[in-house]
């Protein structure tokens, strides 16, 4: 007995036995039990009459029961009952089998209409293979009918003496007068079989090329061609016979009945070559001007059809309009290619077969699309909406008479694009096509709108195969999605499913308060997930898909510091982490750290920033986040493989909403510094006194702080400070001196007093600044320095800040700093353009002091040591 996890049979074992008694007392439940999926496996269910044919295949049947029995004799512990079995099954059904039929069929009739009362629905791959029986019984019955042909033709010839005239009077001719009409009812039986299986073998043609067209958006797709080969190749060699038959018995026919049958052979002969032609491998959807793309056709009658010695065919391909494609698929072949719409490079290639896979293909390796014709468009249409594709053509010859076919194939629609700007749009617009497009429809119609399950389904198979996991959306995923698209948040779950979404709400309208539609932010997700989220994603660490409103309905319950991840509703492509945090009020509250982007996440994985969050501690809705996180977190520790330069650490801490920070650049130019970014702590810290050292390359290569300081602060402190470039592209600390403080810092820390964080030689690295504004207020209150315009010597700091964003630390083993030189900036800013860079000898010196003795010369315009002097 076979094993298949998908088989009816398997379905009927998970079932309680008593669901199926009573079916059918003639057929003990151990004989089906000894048969398995042996029984569904054979095409009892389409053996429907009672003719010669349906009794030939009922007898075969039965024989064929009798072996399968025998041969589990020698695997089964209990001979004596299938021996009993077999001669029960001899005795009851040898003289009409075709009763055996009968009670199989209603017994796999019963089966199956229990499963599906069970499960709903059946496999897809029961389907296919009902498919698959019920074609290869309609080639039986040709083939049988075909035999049966021959032999009444020959009864014929050799009783009339080779000639025989229907209509013959004589009494002694009546028997060969019905057996003529029953050879021209067999003659037009068969042609009406051949039209039916023909109209199946394109129907299973049309059904391949759906599914290919599904690929596109990531639907699982078997691409061999192999079985489809076998059933034209197995259809012609038919028609071939038929047409022999057709040709031998032409005195038997008649002229009319002859050349009724011939134009029937040759309808189908014809369908069957122009169809075998057809795209293998499509061409990308997406196609961009002046890149390199591949393609491959397949003709599937090329091996039968083109004996040794072959001759030399090739295909072209040419780029055609949809209102050439429509004019191609309405009969006009030559009218696709009356206007030159683009040009294609490297387009021609040979049609081949392969002796080894029995293929015969024509591959384009190296094609290119060197320019495009935009064709007329609605005013409300985009480039990115306008649909094209590749015309695959080539002219053969077949037949003694040489008669010539035009095989011409059409890729799936491409839209073609001259910027990568234009490539999420162009997306959107295949995305909807693949999914909505009916079959053999008119190049290239699609719905304007659609129902949202159906929507609901091409999303999430598009995130399964863009991000590569088995774990899709979830039903409260496809509430959120419906009331971002929908822009509807009064209506429940169950409201959304009876609603259509059309093109426009899902990629031409914007999104309320955001500036992209809703697909635009959609991709972005799948971009960020594929790329840094897809192991979290399989492990469901993520929500993901879930509003603002219904994450604080899940946290609000929970204990203070649950957390949760959703996709930022706002950023494309961030990801977010809210989490419940109480004040000293006792007041609960749910707080948003601002998105990580794929930038953020590139620099520091999402494992790592969670576990650097003491504020997190319990991922929802009750699971650790050490538990959850530990194995996606990268614990080990730089290596210094080069002793010139100091290995760095990061980690992520969160600032608090009323003590804001300026923001500013980190060292790698990514995540920004608003109110709890990079480096910005909770509470303010001061590092440790220390000697300043003299100028020397800081760990990135760059021109370091005057001081000596590579812009990243002493390892052993606990809280770092940001960091920001300078005039000539090297590290400086926050008050806009590079690397020396001009004027004293501010510091708001009752334990401190001004004196001491005003010392000339302290560091200011971990210094907790406060913006812009308060730090002028509070100095001028103090009798301080008040900064000039803005405290960065780049541009101004933003006045607003956000509210709980990410933050980045950088921290370093100790370095001494033994020197220092004074330097002070003017108060009124130094107009770049006057600004001079220091000359070789100034910056050898700068870089190297200890060598010799900085000596200041004049120069023509103000320059870093005329500053400095």
């Amino acid at each position: 007995m076979t094993n298949s996890k998908m088989s009816l049979w398997s379905m009927v074992c998970d079932l309680p036995p008593e669901q199926f008694n009573g079916y059918c007392e003639e057929f003990p439940h151990s004989l089906r039990y000894f048969l398995g999926d042996w029984l569904e496996n054979h095409p009892w269910e389409f053996i429907t009459g009672s003719d010669s044919f349906s009794a030939f295949m009922a007898n075969s049947l039965l024989s064929a029961m009798v072996e399968r029995l025998q041969e589990s004799l020698n695997n089964n512990c209990q001979p004596g009952c299938l021996l009993q079995f077999i001669a029960n099954l001899k005795n009851t059904f040898q003289r009409d089998p075709l009763q055996l039929v009968k009670i199989v069929k209603q017994i796999l009739e019963g089966e199956k209409l229990t499963v599906q009362n069970k499960s709903q629905h059946m496999p897809f791959s029961y389907y296919f293979q009902q498919e698959e029986m019920k074609f290869g019984f309609y080639l039986k019955s040709l083939q049988y009918k075909l035999q049966e042909i021959q032999t009444l033709h020959g009864n014929l010839k050799d009783g009339s003496g080779g000639s025989l005239q229907i209509n013959t009077l004589d009494p002694q001719f009546s028997s060969q007068a019905n057996s003529l009409q029953t050879l021209h009812a067999l003659f037009q039986e068969v042609a009406k079989e051949l039209e039916a299986t023909k109209t199946q073998l394109l129907k299973k043609l049309d059904l391949w090329k759906g599914q290919q067209r599904l690929a596109g958006n990531g639907t699982p797709f078997d691409e061999d061609l192999a079985p489809l080969q076998k059933r034209f190749e197995s259809l012609l060699d038919i028609c071939f016979q038929f047409r022999l038959q057709v040709v031998a018995s032409a005195a038997e026919l008649g002229p009319e009945l002859q050349s009724c049958l011939q134009e029937c052979l040759e309808n189908i002969f014809n369908a069957l070559v122009k169809s075998a032609f057809l795209v293998e491998k499509q061409p990308p959807q997406v196609l961009k001007t002046q890149t390199k793309f591949q393609a491959n056709v397949r003709f599937l009658l090329g091996p039968q059809l083109f004996k040794p010695p072959q001759t030399s065919y090739s295909v072209v391909a040419n780029i055609v309009t949809e209102k050439q494609a429509r004019e191609l698929a309405a009969g006009h072949p030559d009218a696709s290619l009356s206007e030159n719409t683009g040009e294609i490079v490297n387009n021609l290639a040979p049609l081949e077969t392969t002796a080894s896979s029995s293929a015969c293909c024509a591959t384009f390796k190296n094609m290119l699309l060197k320019k495009i014709k935009r064709s007329d468009r609605k005013s409300t249409e985009s480039v990115t909406e306008e649909k094209c594709a590749v015309l695959f053509s080539a002219k053969i010859n077949l037949g003694s008479n040489k008669t010539t076919f035009l095989l011409q194939a059409l890729s799936l629609p491409i839209v073609v694009i001259v910027h990568g700007n234009q490539d999420n749009n162009a997306k959107a617009t295949i995305l909807w096509d693949n999914a909505f497009a009916k079959t053999n429809r008119i190049p290239f119609v699609v719905p304007d709108r659609v129902s949202w399950g159906d929507m609901c389904k091409t999303l999430n198979q598009k995130f399964m195969a863009e991000v590569q996991t088995t774990k899709g959306l979830l039903r409260e995923h496809y509430f959120f999605l419906a009331q971002k698209i929908f822009n509807d948040n009064n209506a429940n779950i169950d409201d959304f499913w009876n609603r259509h979404v059309s093109w426009a709400q899902f990629n031409k309208e914007i999104l309320p308060g955001r500036g992209f539609t809703f697909w635009q932010w959609f991709e972005g997700v799948l971009d960020l997930t594929k790329k840094y989220l897809k192991d979290y994603w399989s492990d469901r660490l993520i929500m993901g898909f879930i509003s603002k409103q219904s994450l604080s309905n899940c946290l609000s319950n929970a204990p203070v510091g649950t957390f949760l991840l959703r996709f930022s509703d706002s950023v494309i492509g961030g990801i977010s982490i809210a989490w419940l945090t109480c004040s000293q009020n006792g007041f609960c509250e749910v707080e948003n750290i601002h998105p990580f982007t794929a930038s953020d996440l590139s620099i520091r994985s999402l494992a790592d920033c969670v576990l650097d969050l003491p504020q997190l501690k319990m991922l929802y809705p009750n699971r650790p986040k050490e538990q959850a996180f530990r194995n996606y977190s990268n614990t080990e520790l730089p290596r210094k493989n080069n002793k010139e330069y100091v290995p760095i650490q990061m980690r992520i801490t969160v600032g608090t909403p009323s003590d804001p920070a300026p923001l500013q650049q980190n060292v790698f130019g990514s995540m920004s510094n608003v109110n709890g970014s990079p480096a910005i702590h909770q509470e303010p810290t001061f590092p440790k006194h220390s000697d300043l050292a003299p100028p020397q390359q800081n760990v990135f290569g760059s021109m370091p702080n005057l001081n000596g300081s590579p812009g990243i602060p002493d390892s052993r402190t606990s809280d770092l400070a940001p960091l920001q470039q300078n005039l000539f592209g090297s590290m400086t600390n926050l008050n806009g001196n590079p690397g020396v403080p001009s004027e004293p810092p501010f510091s708001n820390s009752p334990m401190i007093p001004l004196q001491a964080v005003n010392h000339p030689s302290m560091s200011s690295m971990n210094t907790r600044y406060e913006s812009p504004m308060s730090l002028a207020s509070s100095l001028a209150l103090q009798g301080g320095w008040i900064p000039q315009g803005n405290t960065s010597p780049l541009q101004l700091m933003d006045s607003h800040l956000l509210h709980q964003e990410s933050a980045m630390d950088f921290s370093l083993p100790d370095l001494n700093y033994p020197g220092d030189m004074d330097c002070s900036l003017p108060s009124e800013p130094m107009p770049l353009e006057n600004l001079l860079p220091p000359s070789k000898y100034e910056m050898d010196h700068l870089l190297h002091p200890e060598q010799n003795p900085l000596r200041y010369s004049y120069s023509p315009g103000p320059s870093l040591t005329n500053l400095c002097s």
